[in-house]
């Protein structure tokens, strides 16, 4: 999916949600467990629920790898799945993945194309020829981690070099000598707040996942009011508020339910754009 057709369905959806499937065994609800694969009939309830809703899903890889060969088989399922039955959602594996050039060659091979997915988070931490194989599929995305929502954030991101610029920004000026605004985005933490408007100096027409909305604190409006673009340039994650909205038998009405709100959220504050 390229930026326009991106930009293009966020409009007519009215939508600029992306729902993290985040399925965590001790978690999804109880009866889920009799099925031979729990995790997948989880995941794709889910799916079926809140896709009216949202334009993207976030797989995140640790929630399938924790349970091995089985994990990723329901993995691979649920991609299929969401290819086959919701090809104009946009897709995205959250890895968070990034090595040395030959590795990241492997790792972009599984994930555009072994999974033929969108988009996949990678860590910008190993430098340029760490992210340079990712963004050599056309039609592909890397979604670079920059700002994140996590407490440990500034530990490293806040840190400040001799010229006064923190490694955050220094991330973001560097990368857009590799990617441009058609095949990179930036995680952005929604916790962050009015850093968005620091973002934005750098980074002023890049979209920006931004996870933390809804079970970690993160405020829509605050996201909106500092980080929205004329293209809105947002696609913004939630996956608890949502996937575990409820634990009984009815826990994919309960997910549409919250999907559903947030999405009215959202097509109220794009109604604010003058495009």
């Amino acid at each position: 999916m390229n930026r326009q057709e991106l930009i293009q369905k966020i409009f007519v959806k009215k939508s600029f949600l992306c729902v993290g499937l985040d399925p965590d065994i001790r978690k999804i609800p109880q009866h889920l467990l009799n099925e031979k694969d729990p995790i997948f009939t989880f995941n794709k309830a889910i799916i079926d629920a809140t896709a009216p809703y949202c334009v993207a899903y976030k797989p995140n890889l640790a929630f399938y790898e924790a349970l091995g060969v089985k994990g990723l088989a329901a993995f691979e399922r649920t991609v299929e799945y969401l290819r086959m039955r919701y090809p104009e959602h946009f897709v995205i594996a959250d890895a968070k993945r990034g090595d040395i050039g030959n590795t990241s060659e492997m790792y972009a091979r599984t994930f555009f194309e072994t999974y033929n997915l969108d988009a996949l988070t990678v860590a910008p931490y190993m430098g340029k020829d760490s992210i340079t194989p990712f963004l050599g599929y056309e039609g592909k995305w890397v979604v670079l981690l920059a700002l994140t929502s996590n407490k440990g954030s500034r530990d490293f991101q806040l840190f400040k070099n001799g010229e006064g610029r923190q490694l955050f920004e220094q991330v973001l000026i560097r990368s857009q000598r590799w990617g441009n605004e058609a095949n990179m985005m930036y995680v952005v933490g929604a916790t962050q707040g009015e850093a968005f408007q620091n973002i934005r100096r750098y980074a002023p027409n890049h979209f920006l996942l931004v996870p933390g909305v809804g079970a970690q604190g993160g405020c829509l409006h605050d996201v909106c009011r500092y980080g929205m673009t004329r293209d809105c340039g947002l696609l913004v994650n939630s996956s608890r508020g949502i996937i575990y909205a409820s634990s009984n038998i009815n826990f994919a009405d309960a997910a549409a339910v919250a999907a559903r709100a947030v999405q009215q959220e959202m097509a109220h504050e794009l109604e604010t754009i003058d495009r």
